[in-house]
């Protein structure tokens, strides 16, 4: 309503940008999943981008995660450097990404995967850190193996950890999925279509794809929360 009484060309109706999301990317026929060739171009490079990022991060997240959790000396050596590197704004490290991989899509993933990695390997560390001293006592009088505590005792004990981690993993991928497609080099993808949006004052379409970055990062969210509530129950599931 508000939208509508003010009538600017800065703040269109919201009908009106669902209808324009509609035109852009999801016009298209059913076999193809109602994606239009502009879907193609835009969505599925950046969702390819993220996806191969976000599952670096994860995987090497949670294996440094549980080698420096299980060790009391390593994690005290190890975590302030991981409290640094957190730190580190992401934007700072894009000359050191331009130097070693040049602009385009492997610039790109690692930069993604650099600064997504820490919330699942900390998240990793301190859940495995925090498994239960007594069923690890439990484990050495049954003579349990290393690989048979990890797998049975210590990786479901750090699953909650591990899944708080990355889901603020998948935040990062999909913001900074954004901003190094904003980078030149860059030819296609949702960040790309805001930069070209903002050179022509397109600002329908600014509005478009910023609703598109928003239902994507619910709907990711979404399906990560249900596998984690179908892997470590309802009332773990944080």
């Amino acid at each position: 309503m508000a939208t509508r009484a003010r009538g600017s060309v800065y703040f269109p109706p919201p009908d009106r940008i669902a209808r324009h999301v509609h035109e852009l990317w999801f016009d298209g026929p059913v076999r193809h999943l109602f994606l239009s060739p502009a879907a193609v171009d835009d969505i599925l490079p950046s969702l390819g981008r993220m996806a191969a990022g976000f599952a670096l991060a994860a995987v090497v997240g949670i294996v440094l995660g549980v080698a420096v959790g299980r060790s009391r000396r390593a994690y005290a050596l190890a975590n302030p450097v991981l409290q640094f590197a957190r730190a580190v704004p992401p934007p700072a490290l894009v000359p050191v990404f331009v130097v070693v991989f040049a602009f385009g899509t492997p610039m790109q993933i690692a930069s993604i995967a650099f600064s997504a990695v820490w919330p699942v390997l900390i998240n990793t560390a301190a859940g495995v850190r925090n498994t239960d001293p007594l069923r690890l006592d439990v484990a050495a009088v049954l003579r349990l193996n290393t690989a048979e505590r990890l797998w049975f005792l210590v990786l479901p004990s750090a699953l909650p950890r591990i899944f708080a981690g990355l889901r603020l993993s998948l935040s990062l991928s999909l913001i900074l999925m954004v901003f190094s497609e904003l980078l030149p080099g860059t030819a296609n993808g949702i960040g790309f279509t805001l930069t070209e949006a903002q050179t022509r004052s397109d600002l329908l379409t600014v509005w478009a794809a910023l609703v598109l970055l928003g239902a994507l990062g619910y709907l990711l969210n979404t399906g990560l929360l249900a596998v984690e509530k179908r892997l470590i129950g309802k009332e773990r599931a944080t």
